[in-house]
């Protein structure tokens, strides 16, 4: 058995477009979202249509779940200002999906659970299997770790929230996140400069007979081809978004 797992799309469906394509050419079984969909990017729209497409279960990320409701959970401290961009271009994705899409994201679940072989079970969450909010990082201490995911460490483990690919041992088995679709980037940055990086993240893991394998792929593209869908969009505030392509 073959799953593809894919996270943090955010509203990029060119990035998304090329992912299938390469899921397509591994022929897996199965095809997960782990949530932050839609919002943030130029083509909300397109992204809801393509996971409609493929009628894979999505878990409920903190963006998806934000755009729909417009209540902030407050776990992080945001400035006024960004507050406000973020407001105004919440507003002009919703103004792009129709009701039937509103429908579609207000189904996802706040955790997907995949049956694998006999009983190993894949457990599927945003950023914990208890809280889409929760961080959990490569760096992240193991008694903070063990508290988010020690109860469920009888099933492999995915989530993403993140934008960062990683793989560590829980328990007997493992944790892995399989980094941004959309949005892919190091949170290791210096202040004053943000650099997102023009690549598409996801992961595949396998299972036959009890082995166990997980790969995760990283698509290159041109930047270009981004930032001339941010200009075509329409979207608020394009060219803070376009800035963060540009070296």
């Amino acid at each position: 058995m073959r799953i593809a797992v894919i996270s943090d799309m955010h509203g990029n469906d060119f990035a998304f477009e090329k992912v299938e394509a390469d899921i397509k050419r591994y022929g897996v079984d199965q095809i997960v979202c782990l949530g932050d969909a839609i919002q943030g990017g130029a083509q909300p729209a397109a992204v809801v249509q393509r996971l409609r497409r493929l009628s894979c279960p999505v878990v409920m990320g903190n963006a998806d779940d934000w755009l729909i409701t417009g209540i902030d959970s407050g776990r992080e401290a945001i400035p006024p200002e960004r507050l406000k961009k973020m407001d105004a271009i919440r507003g002009w994705s919703l103004s792009q999906l129709t009701d039937d899409d509103l429908k579609f994201i207000k189904g996802f679940q706040p955790t997907v659970t995949i049956k694998l072989e006999k009983e190993l079970d894949l457990l599927c969450f945003h950023g914990s299997p208890t809280d889409f909010d929760d961080v959990i990082r490569n760096i992240t201490p193991e008694d903070e770790f063990q508290k988010f995911l020690a109860e469920y460490n009888k099933n492999i483990l995915t989530g993403g929230h993140t934008h960062a690919q990683q793989v560590r041992r829980c328990g007997e088995l493992f944790f892995f996140n399989p980094g941004s679709v959309g949005f892919a980037y190091s949170a290791y940055q210096a202040d004053g400069h943000f650099q997102a990086d023009a690549w598409a993240e996801y992961a595949i893991l396998g299972i036959e007979n009890g082995e166990i394998g997980l790969q995760f792929r990283r698509l290159p593209y041109d930047a270009k081809d981004v930032i001339e869908i941010y200009r075509e969009s329409g979207r608020p505030f394009a060219e803070d978004a376009i800035s963060q392509y540009q070296s």
